[in-house]
């Protein structure tokens, strides 16, 4: 009787378009979360950008968010957004295919330093799912994808194109 009120009221909550998700608790209590915003199966690419290390996970609090169609490997084509970002006290959060190489060892370089703070996450699906899973979070974040289609190298892109949001957490899934 109790689960089924809180599937009613989670029903209620969330409306035709949410999404409800029934999980074990690691208490013995039964209780319901209603979390707003998005949330996708992939985890940060090194443990080293966590910024909780007892919980593992990496907490921002409005952070801006590159999102790019492609791989990150050189640090190059990071260095001018990196420098905005610094400039204006902001953290960040990069959804690319992939962050490796000297893009990835910058990163977690700088975040052991406390020069500034990175998460970076491999985006979500394949192929043209990945796309549009993209392109909704740039939807929802008020940023743009950066793709070869649009023309744009990440070294020029201005902060404006990036997506902000007022807070994100990212586990290892």
């Amino acid at each position: 009787k109790e689960v089924g009120k809180l599937i009613s009221d989670a029903m209620e909550k969330v409306g035709n378009e949410g999404v409800i998700t029934v999980e074990e608790s690691k208490s013995m209590g039964t209780e319901l979360d209603v979390v707003e915003g998005m949330q996708f199966d992939r985890g940060y690419v090194s443990e080293y950008m966590v910024t909780d290390t007892e919980k593992m996970e990496a907490v921002l609090d409005n952070p801006l968010i590159l999102i790019a169609d492609k791989k990150v490997s050189n640090i190059q084509e990071l260095l001018p957004i990196l420098e905005q970002i610094v400039q204006q006290g902001r953290k960040l959060l990069i959804i690319a295919e992939d962050v490796e190489g000297d893009a990835m060892t910058t990163l977690v370089v700088n975040k052991l330093r406390g020069t500034f703070t990175c998460v970076a996450v491999k985006a979500p699906g394949f192929g043209d799912r990945r796309k549009e899973m993209l392109q909704d979070i740039a939807t929802l974040t008020g940023g743009t994808v950066i793709s070869e289609e649009l023309g744009i190298d990440i070294k020029e892109v201005p902060v404006d194109m990036l997506g902000q949001c007022e807070s994100i957490k990212v586990t290892k899934e």
